[in-house]
């Protein structure tokens, strides 16, 4: 287990090492290099909060759906009930 944290952490380093030479040596001048950062986090943001919309209007379909199943049951395990005691 030990292994594969210590892999994982220098696989993290090594992109974020790789990622600083990366824009040190860039040919970009640095308010380039920082635009285009702030273009890239602003799109990956715009992306999260869809994400997150697609998902929590899932979630609304699901609660939905299962709050209807669970009265149809609960409905239908009531008239079975008062079927019963009639008889």
């Amino acid at each position: 287990m030990s292994d594969n944290k210590d892999t994982l952490l220098a696989f993290i380093l090594g992109g974020l090492i790789g990622a600083a030479l990366g824009v040190l040596y860039a040919p970009k001048s640095g308010k380039e290099t920082r635009r285009e950062i702030k273009r890239f986090g602003e799109d990956v943001a715009d992306k999260v909060k869809d994400l997150g919309e697609d998902l929590t209007e899932k979630g609304r379909k699901v609660y939905e759906d299962g709050k209807d199943k669970i009265s149809e049951v609960f409905e239908a395990g009531k008239k079975a009930f008062e079927g019963y005691i009639r008889k």
